[in-house]
């Protein structure tokens, strides 16, 4: 897509945006080749490891921290402070960027140079600060590129997934001036030569953290373009925000959380930066920033934390597996979803943030193929959490999202409990499936919304089940025919 041609994409337009997609070849082209290559590197740096044990290990360090997430977070205050690490909280992503709107204004900041964050992201932090006066660059590759397209990320890990090579060098070329190439080598290079004056004119950096913590006051932050490095260490302040989430226990819980990640989100052994930010700039050392701060933004996560199902949302690293995996997402791409957050876990993690009535249209976008359960690093129940908010969308279940409870008819209620029963009661359904081949002409056609996406079932005449005996009892000849 070039920058003439930007969308708005919103939650509430899932299906028409769904299949505005799967008709565009280019668009399904890319992710396919994309996510192919990403679970082959996933299945192969996987190939030598006990991977069960290591995601039960991993999902266990999570469950841990999250079980003392309170606490957890004022040890890494605490800790932080000791440091010489600011801590501010923020309840929501308007408070956060007032938060950091004040630092740089503070500091007189006129350009702020970004490393890669999905919270700042989630808080539509560049927008707040460019209405307030204040340049903010990004400077991780894929995120620069989207931002010169005017788009939004299209995946959690790899941002400018979506764009091809030649869709890349038009965009550069028509915003920066770059001369038209295919050789990605010479456009990474001119990329980066973009964006180094920008680091050193840089009042602020700003980052996000993939790993916060408690036991030492460090922020771990995960990386492989060296961008990350120069943003926390170039500019003479540096910002860190994140979800409360994000933090751990003991240092020692990195390492496996590590290996999951990496492994995960592209197959890397390790990727090739791993930054432990543990305060400023100390007297003697020669770079670093003189302030540094951290944000912790909640933006309905303390709402999660509250529901005891729906907590292990909360235990995400952001490796992207789950989309990697998931056939509905490798189809029609990250900015169908309409969310910050796109795919499986957008699916069960947007709805707390925008509601359940904006976003009731993401926990259907699933086949419950179950891929995204079976992938997930830290084993999070991705399918089981998404039928839990179907039921809410439609009026069922706890009613703990917000926006729950929409209401379906009584009649409909009927049907669906009536179909329960019979898929759970093995000869009610074989006498009902029975009576519906004999009577499939009175089938019809239009069952209500489910028929809007569907074709309406026609039961066979004899089931396979009752195929399968008569074949086995010898009733059918060599050619298939039934003896008379």
């Amino acid at each position: 897509m070039s920058a003439s041609e930007v969308q708005t994409f919103t939650p509430r337009e899932f299906h028409r945006q769904a299949h505005d997609a799967l008709g565009n070849p280019q668009i399904r082209a890319n992710f396919r080749k994309a996510m192919d290559g990403l679970m082959a590197k996933r299945r192969d740096v996987f190939s030598d490891w006990d991977l069960e044990t290591l995601r039960e290990l991993g999902a266990n360090i999570r469950l841990r921290a999250l079980a003392k997430l309170p606490d957890l977070l004022e040890r890494l205050e605490a800790n932080c402070q000791a440091n010489g690490i600011q801590v501010h909280w923020a309840e929501n992503g308007d408070e956060a960027c007032r938060i950091i709107r004040g630092i740089c204004e503070r500091h007189g900041a006129k350009a702020v140079i970004k490393g890669k964050s999905m919270v700042s992201e989630e808080m539509h932090l560049n927008a707040h600060l460019e209405a307030a006066g204040i340049e903010a660059l990004e400077s991780d590759l894929g995120e620069y590129l989207v931002q010169l397209n005017e788009q939004t990320p299209s995946h959690i890990i790899m941002p400018a997934i979506h764009l091809n090579t030649d869709e890349i060098s038009d965009i550069m070329h028509t915003r920066t001036g770059t001369e038209r190439t295919r050789d990605v080598d010479t456009m990474t290079a001119a990329a980066r030569a973009q964006l180094r004056e920008r680091f050193m004119a840089a009042d602020v950096g700003v980052s996000g953290v993939n790993f916060a913590v408690a036991e030492t006051g460090t922020l771990c932050l995960v990386e492989n373009e060296g961008n990350g490095r120069m943003t926390t260490a170039v500019p003479p302040v540096h910002i860190a925000v994140t979800g409360i989430e994000k933090v751990v226990e003991h240092l020692s819980d990195v390492p496996p959380l590590y290996a999951l990640l990496t492994r995960s989100a592209t197959g890397q052994h390790v990727t090739t930066y791993l930054n432990m930010i543990s305060s400023p700039r100390k007297p003697g050392e020669h770079d670093g920033p003189n302030e540094v701060h951290l944000v912790l933004v909640d933006s309905g996560r303390s709402s999660i934390y509250q529901d005891d199902e729906l907590l292990d949302t909360l235990r995400c690293i952001r490796c992207g597996a789950c989309m990697n995996h998931c056939p509905v997402y490798t189809r029609v791409g990250g900015h169908t979803y309409g969310t910050t957050y796109p795919g499986p876990i957008g699916s069960i993690l947007m709805p707390h943030m925008m509601g359940l009535e904006a976003t009731k249209d993401l926990p259907t976008a699933s086949s419950l193929c179950g891929a995204c359960g079976e992938v997930c690093p830290v084993k999070i129940p991705i399918p089981d959490l998404l039928v839990r908010l179907r039921r809410e969308s439609v009026g069922e279940g706890r009613g703990n999202v917000p926006g729950a409870g929409v209401k379906r008819s009584k009649k409909e209620v009927a049907v669906w409990k009536g179909f329960q029963w019979l898929a759970t009661h093995p000869r009610g359904w074989r006498s009902s499936t029975a009576i519906a081949g004999k009577l499939q002409a009175l089938m019809p056609s239009k069952l209500g919304p489910w028929t809007e996406y569907r074709t309406a079932p026609k039961p066979a005449k004899v089931s396979l089940h009752a195929l399968v005996k008569r074949h086995q009892a010898g009733k059918f000849d060599e050619d298939g025919e039934e003896r008379s």
